[in-house]
């Protein structure tokens, strides 16, 4: 599956590079949010259209007091909705210019999101060690989102294995470690803006690398969330990290 979406070619090298520096406004403004959805699309993220930012840090649905604005799908039907299909991904994108955009975690991918800080630590010891990393994105809202290969959907039910780790839109507050997006899940893709001057959501690792095992990452990730719960002096502090070690 990694070598059918994570190929590496010439385009996707220039894809790389263009992609540093960039930010989402930029990329809006000559066309460039397209290319990096298709883009998306072609390392076999599916994707939805999602809400975007209003004034007055408010959301772009209809719903009073949206208690997650401009992170959110539009339609109730994301999961079936979702797709590769660049047609209908360049149709969205131009029908809807103002539109972020979900991927549904669980169907070919899934996604491992950690603080922004411990992510950072935890990507620079990875390449460090020369591991496999996939695409990565950066949140301006603290977070940092690792893409991995799926764990997969196996006929027999029983042969999947669930994990406390898991995370679902309604359960990210039980989560403020580390998160594991799966079946029902989902995540913003670049380029997404949320409410709040200049923040967005960007790759600082781009699609065309490879979706690795999440296992291959998980114990890094695991390590770097827990060194930022614990203060230098061995307080913990807010937004525990999971899970912890002893």
């Amino acid at each position: 599956m990694s070598a059918e979406y994570g190929g590496r070619t010439g385009r996707q090298g220039r894809l790389s590079q263009w992609l540093r520096g960039r930010r989402p406004k930029e990329a809006a403004d000559d066309g460039g949010r397209e290319a990096l959805l298709l883009a998306a699309a072609a390392a076999g993220l599916p994707l939805a259209p999602a809400a975007h930012p209003a004034p007055g840090y408010r959301c772009s649905c209809d719903r009073v007091g949206c208690p997650t604005p401009a992170r959110h799908p539009v339609s109730f039907a994301w999961q079936t909705q979702s797709t590769t299909d660049r047609g209908q991904i360049e149709r969205w994108a131009r029908h809807q210019p103002d539109a972020n955009f979900i991927t549904a975690t669980g169907m070919v991918h899934d996604v491992l999101d950690v603080p922004l800080e411990a992510g950072r630590e935890a990507l620079e010891r990875l390449l460090a060690d020369k591991i496999e990393v996939g695409p990565v994105a950066e949140t301006g809202d603290g977070r940092m989102l690792f893409f991995t290969l799926t764990r997969g959907t196996p006929e027999d039910e029983d042969e999947w294995w669930p994990c406390e780790l898991d995370c679902h839109p309604e359960t990210m507050d039980e989560h403020p470690g580390l998160r594991w997006h799966c079946r029902g899940s989902y995540v913003l893709v670049p380029p997404s803006r949320l409410p709040g001057e200049g923040l967005d959501v960007h790759w600082v690792h781009g699609p065309e690398h490879a979706l690795p095992d999440p296992l291959s990452l998980l114990e890094h990730l695991t390590d770097a969330c827990a060194r930022h719960h614990v203060g230098q002096d061995g307080d913990h502090q807010s937004g525990g990290a999971w899970p912890l070690r002893h």
